[in-house]
């Protein structure tokens, strides 16, 4: 293997896991260290350069983040990462103040926003402040999208919400709200320099099947009945519930509806419980609400007597698996299964529409009916269009609709400013030395068994006499701490020297996890068979230096380091330096930096 050149941007960042693995790239590691040291503003506006909804994110994120956690290598969970956001969120006091400025200029250039939810204003922060005008507009009499009219209040309060959206709008934007936009071929026409399309994927899936007309009066789709939920329209259900579905959308269905007179509530769904899409935390959480889910059941008929709805049948099935490792569902045979219900909602899946877009413009959509998209840029076909968020690939979460905003906003800024929109601005990177003294570094570098603590909830029962009460009360300041030091620091790096090698083997002695060998050099696939301990994880790169006076090399497996620091405290010649890798992904702001 050829000597590992940490000067590439991405082979540190790749190291910091949290970080790699979030899809806006927010330093994690930063911003929790922050957290621990009671800096509680500064951690929210880390959060908010790279995220721009850590209130929201830190209640709702899917939080990609945390299976990546370096911590859920020595113990079983990772650093709740996710909560920690909103602690930052919960305890920042008025950061109003260090907001950008609306600016005082402009540049000339005209944007359309096309929907008012995550993707479109992380686009308009990242545009507002380098002078254009942008227009959004939305259908809806308030902007958020899909994070205010879809995600329930128990989970989001409105408060949230208006702070968070609020600071996008203090940027100037004009907001038509209550304006849908019936063609993209007009919108065109009048002249804007670019078109962004954040609209989401507002089509939830039907299912047609026997007796959906006739008992279609209390059949809902969900995310259409949690829009009108949230907006006040519905306020009651029936006693007996069904959701059907095993995505996130149902649960948030079915815990609006314990909420709003269902007493007999629960989750059908043809997977199996595994299998669900719903994130973990959501099943559990629903199940404490005394919500059954019950699976391997396929819905085949809505029952109803002269279309009042009473019931509907399932059939019963069970995964098979082919030599590939293909899963079919196969009968199995029993006799179908009723339950009896008042009301059902529909959370099988969310699809895009798009009859507002012409298809005589210029832009190309592909077999399933979707904009040819591309992943880099999010340009169209059309050079004026861009997409982001849920129109862009599909539904996904909010998180990944903030990427999308931030990639967008430099494809349109480049656009607009005559480059190429595939020159991707380079990242900021800085590589410093802890070093305090000898065997001192200016980080918590202890390694601990510590389990992960747990956020606390409001009482059940008074939880579920209220829609808007939030269920999760997040963490105190002292247990926001405690999980704070939970983390175990993997951006500040274990940078090696081999100039100053002695290959004493001080470092091999001394390493917890036995990650660091020094042995003859190979290509990759056998070097990582004959090191201290295999290094398996081949997602995850060594760390190899250039020859040793012996003839050897240092390899590091970074796949198992736990950046203690113990190979640099012990090193007698300072061949080992811990230092603390800070990436600073590029936004709009440096998209011409390289021009």
């Amino acid at each position: 293997m050829q000597p590992t050149d940490i000067k590439d941007p991405d082979y540190f960042h790749k190291v910091v896991d949290c970080q790699w693995a979030c899809p806006a790239h927010t330093p994690v590691p930063e911003y929790i260290r922050m957290i621990a040291n009671g800096r509680y503003a500064d951690a929210y506006m880390v959060n908010w350069k790279s995220n721009v909804f850590p209130g929201i994110l830190g209640r709702t994120c899917d939080r990609p983040c945390e299976p990546a956690c370096r911590r859920g290598r020595v113990e079983e969970e990772p650093v709740a990462i996710c909560r920690l956001k909103r602690v930052a969120a919960d305890f920042k006091g008025d950061v109003s103040a260090r907001m950008p400025p609306r600016p005082t200029s402009r540049n000339g250039k005209r944007i359309a926003l096309v929907g008012a939810g995550p993707a479109s204003l992380t686009v308009a922060r990242d545009l507002a402040p380098l002078g254009y005008d942008l227009v959004i507009f939305d259908r809806d009499d308030r902007a958020g999208g899909m994070i205010r009219s879809q995600i329930p209040k128990f989970r989001l309060p409105e408060e949230v919400i208006d702070e968070e959206v609020g600071y996008v709008a203090d940027l100037g934007p004009e907001l038509r709200l209550g304006q849908e936009v019936g063609s993209l071929k007009a919108l065109l026409d009048e002249g804007y320099d670019a078109v962004f399309v954040g609209s989401g994927a507002p089509r939830g899936r039907d299912l047609p099947i026997p007796g959906r007309q006739e008992a279609a009066a209390n059949i809902h789709i969900g995310i259409d009945w949690l829009s009108s939920v949230s907006f006040g329209h519905i306020s009651k259900i029936g006693k007996r519930v069904i959701v059907l579905g095993g995505g996130n959308t149902a649960m948030d269905c079915c815990r609006s509806s314990r909420r709003l007179g269902g007493e007999d509530v629960k989750v059908i769904v043809r997977s199996g419980f595994e299998e669900m899409k719903a994130s973990p935390w959501e099943k559990e959480d629903a199940m404490h609400e005394d919500i059954p889910i019950l699976n391997y059941l396929v819905p085949k008929e809505f029952k109803h007597d002269n279309g009042r709805l009473y019931g509907m049948t399932f059939e019963k099935v069970k995964a098979e698996y082919d030599a590939r490792g293909r899963r079919k569902l196969v009968p199995t045979g029993e006799p179908e299964q009723f339950f009896e219900c008042d009301d059902v909602l529909v959370a099988v899946g969310q699809e895009n529409a798009f009859p507002w877009i012409e298809r005589d413009i210029g832009l190309d959509f592909d077999q399933w009916d979707m904009p040819v998209v591309d992943q880099v840029t999010f340009r169209s076909t059309h050079p004026k269009v861009f997409f982001g968020g849920d129109a862009a690939f599909g539904p996904k979460n909010i998180i990944w609709a903030v990427a999308h905003g931030h990639q967008a906003a430099i494809s349109i800024h480049q656009f607009c400013q005559d480059q190429d929109v595939k020159d991707r601005p380079p990242p900021m990177v800085t590589l410093v030395s802890q070093k305090m003294g000898i065997h001192e570094w200016s980080y918590d570098n202890a390694i601990s068994l510590d389990l992960r603590f747990k956020v606390p909830h409001r009482d059940k029962l008074q939880a579920l006499k209220d829609i808007k009460s939030e269920v999760e009360l997040g963490f105190t300041a002292e247990l926001g701490y405690a999980e704070a030091e939970r983390c175990l620091n993997c951006d500040v790096q274990t940078v090696f020297s081999d100039k100053l090698c002695i290959e004493c083997d001080a470092c091999l002695d001394i390493c917890p996890v036995d990650c660091i060998s020094f042995t003859g050099n190979d290509d990759e696939a056998k070097l990582r068979t004959h090191l201290t301990a295999p290094a398996h994880n081949v997602e995850q790169a060594l760390y190899v230096s250039a020859p040793l006076k012996t003839g050897r090399i240092m390899a590091k497996d970074e796949d198992v380091c736990l950046h203690c620091g113990l190979c640099a405290e012990r090193c007698p010649t300072g061949a080992w330096d811990m230092q603390r890798f800070l990436i600073d992904v590029a936004q709009a702001e440096n998209a011409c930096c390289s021009h």
